[in-house]
């Protein structure tokens, strides 16, 4: 069974401020539903906005091979 989370209960999922939760939102850059008057999140759908959010770490490599590019 799938769990929703309230605007509330994301940010703390998430560890940041409702107002960016919110901000998300508005901006439509996080999947959620509309439960009548209520928005509401899907924990699967915040852990696949979560993975496309993440950044690799850089290799002292491959930055100095990109700089010899540019140089």
């Amino acid at each position: 069974m799938q769990r929703y989370l309230t605007v509330s209960e994301t940010a703390a999922y998430l560890n940041t401020s409702e107002r960016f939760v919110r901000r998300l939102i508005a901006e439509r850059r996080i999947a959620f539903h509309h439960v009548g008057r209520h928005v509401r999140f899907a924990i699967t759908d915040l852990d696949a906005w979560l993975a496309t959010c993440r950044v690799e770490p850089l290799h002292v490599n491959a930055v100095v091979r990109q700089l010899r590019g540019v140089a």
